[in-house]
């Protein structure tokens, strides 16, 4: 039997886009084994997902002087020993990477031992742990054309980000029916983002007085962000986090707040909602935020406001705006076959698929 093993975590984004690779290496008949790390995020979504399940000691490589980055070489160096146990047991035909550090372990082993290695880069430039996992790499997928530069000649592969299959068949009225909304207004979906999340939030609760006049408002705020004394507020519903029915409310949204991470944007631009996209700062982030959301402004796909001009009536200003250019950003987006990521990363799979080769 044909074997795979998909590797990558720390957040939800390096874990969803393996996850929406499933159902077709299902259907195809491999057999699928994740290696991930002891107690990241990854380990619970991919054993809700009924895939076999392997744990490795990882660290993080910081880009600044620690004393943890001594510690954490160390784990990094085990992670590989474990990986390369693993890697001997299972003998996959390809690994596929989603990046994080736990993958850097995995990519290291599957290197050792010959065993082709395939790495999806999200963001613009990549990051640390993707850096340090390339050259080790035959193929490097990339969700933004940009990126290519910043990849070995005969390497690099634009493919889009895989996108689950079922965020395409949400319900615009179970959407509203679950915010209990009548569906006469348009509907703001707020997306605070685990990082950052508090600014968002405040600045878009401080415009409710405005924006409720004319919209309804879903507002994902994150986990202990929820405001129990807004709970009556008609026209507005408030989440801590979605997994089931998300689709739904991406179904019932007509714009979208966010910030900018490159597995979300692709997922709006996908389902062509118009997005305004308020990026982490460089305070707060590694800029890749506002590489992604500059990229998308650039394509027409989404409007931009800088965290530092943020404030509530620039918010509102432009979601207003955004409303009312909709179908510009829509007809934008359409023109862009971001929904094909997960045949377009099949196909660099395909390539190590020992079935196909002749």
């Amino acid at each position: 039997m044909k074997k795979i093993v998909l590797t990558g975590g720390g957040t939800a984004g390096h874990v969803t886009p393996n996850l929406a690779l499933l159902p077709i290496l299902q259907k195809e008949g491999w057999d699928i084994q994740y290696i991930g790390s002891e107690n990241g995020i990854e380990k619970k979504l991919v054993m809700e997902a009924g895939i076999d399940y392997e744990s490795i000691p990882t660290g993080k490589l910081r880009r600044y002087l620690s004393k943890q980055n001594i510690t954490d070489m160390f784990r990094v160096i085990k992670g590989v020993h474990e990986a390369g146990k693993l890697l001997k047991k299972i003998k996959p035909d390809v690994v596929f990477s989603k990046g994080g550090f736990v993958a850097v372990p995995v990519v290291l082993a599957a290197r050792k031992q010959k065993i082709p290695v395939i790495i999806h880069e999200s963001d613009i430039t990549p990051g640390l742990a993707n850096k340090i996992a390339m050259p080790f790499a035959k193929i490097i997928c990339t969700t933004f054309p940009e990126t290519l530069q910043y990849v070995a000649k005969g390497k690099g592969v634009h493919t889009g980000t895989p996108i689950r299959k079922e965020l395409f068949e949400g319900d615009r009225q179970k959407g509203l029916c679950a915010c209990g909304f009548d569906g006469t207004k348009p509907v703001l979906l707020q997306m605070g983002g685990s990082l950052g999340a508090v600014k968002l939030n405040d600045c878009l609760r401080d415009a409710l007085p405005s924006l409720l006049r004319d919209f309804d408002v879903i507002h994902l705020c994150g986990k202990g962000h929820v405001v129990p004394e807004l709970a009556d507020t008609k026209g507005y519903c408030q989440f801590e986090y979605v997994s089931d029915g998300l689709s739904d409310l991406f179904a019932a949204a007509d714009v979208i707040i966010s910030r900018a991470g490159s597995n979300s944007i692709s997922e709006f631009l996908a389902l062509q909602k118009p997005h305004l996209l308020i990026p982490l700062s460089v305070k707060a982030s590694r800029g890749d935020q506002i590489l992604n959301a500059a990229s998308y402004e650039k394509q027409g796909f989404a409007m931009v406001l800088k965290e530092e001009e943020m404030t509530t009536k620039q918010m509102e200003q432009k979601v207003r705006a955004l409303y009312e250019k909709r179908q510009d950003y829509i007809t934008a987006m359409a023109g862009h076959a971001q929904n094909q990521g997960v045949q377009s990363v099949m196909e660099q799979i395909h390539k190590f698929d020992p079935d196909l080769k002749f």
